[in-house]
């Protein structure tokens, strides 16, 4: 029998799809808990790991991709949204701010996803945290903002001729 897909309906690029690779980041991350911004950014770093000389990137290396970073954080916050009302993540108040963590189901719910881009996430994932993790909130922020200067510069290039 064969699949029919609903006209208007979308996994790429959804809430759905940036809940789960959210939810892989915290699962990589856990115990800790991260801000917004640092789930955006790994997200960006997960997917594109080639663009920091890491592992092949997962996502194809599009021209203009750096500009991800200022629409991505929309469709996380959307993904969020999802894991939290799913009970797989947890969202800690603080006097710091709000950060996010991985519930005691996200492991074996992730663990149970078994499609070739899911195995290739928690590997960029764990990745991403064996070689950013220890970085400071200023220092993965110069490294982000490396990548924001070289979209700006990429953008500026396309109107000369």
């Amino acid at each position: 029998m064969s699949e029919q897909l609903q006209p208007g309906v979308t996994i790429f690029n959804s809430a759905l799809e940036a809940g789960v690779r959210s939810l892989v980041i915290l699962t990589a991350n856990f115990p800790a808990t991260l801000d917004l911004q640092r789930l955006v950014d790994s997200d960006y770093l997960v997917v594109h790991s080639g663009d920091v000389n890491g592992p092949e990137s997962i996502h194809p290396p599009v021209p203009l991709r750096q500009g991800e970073l200022l629409i991505r954080r929309k469709i996380i916050e959307s993904g969020l949204t999802l894991m939290l009302s799913r009970g797989l993540i947890n969202r800690i108040v603080s006097s710091e701010g709000i950060t996010y963590q991985a519930s005691d189901y996200a492991k074996p719910f992730v663990d149970s996803l078994t499609t070739p881009y899911i195995h290739l996430l928690v590997e960029r994932a764990r990745w991403a945290v064996e070689t950013f993790g220890n970085m400071d909130s200023k220092e993965f922020q110069n490294l982000i903002s490396s990548f924001f200067d070289k979209w700006t510069t990429q953008f500026h290039g396309l109107g000369k001729k």
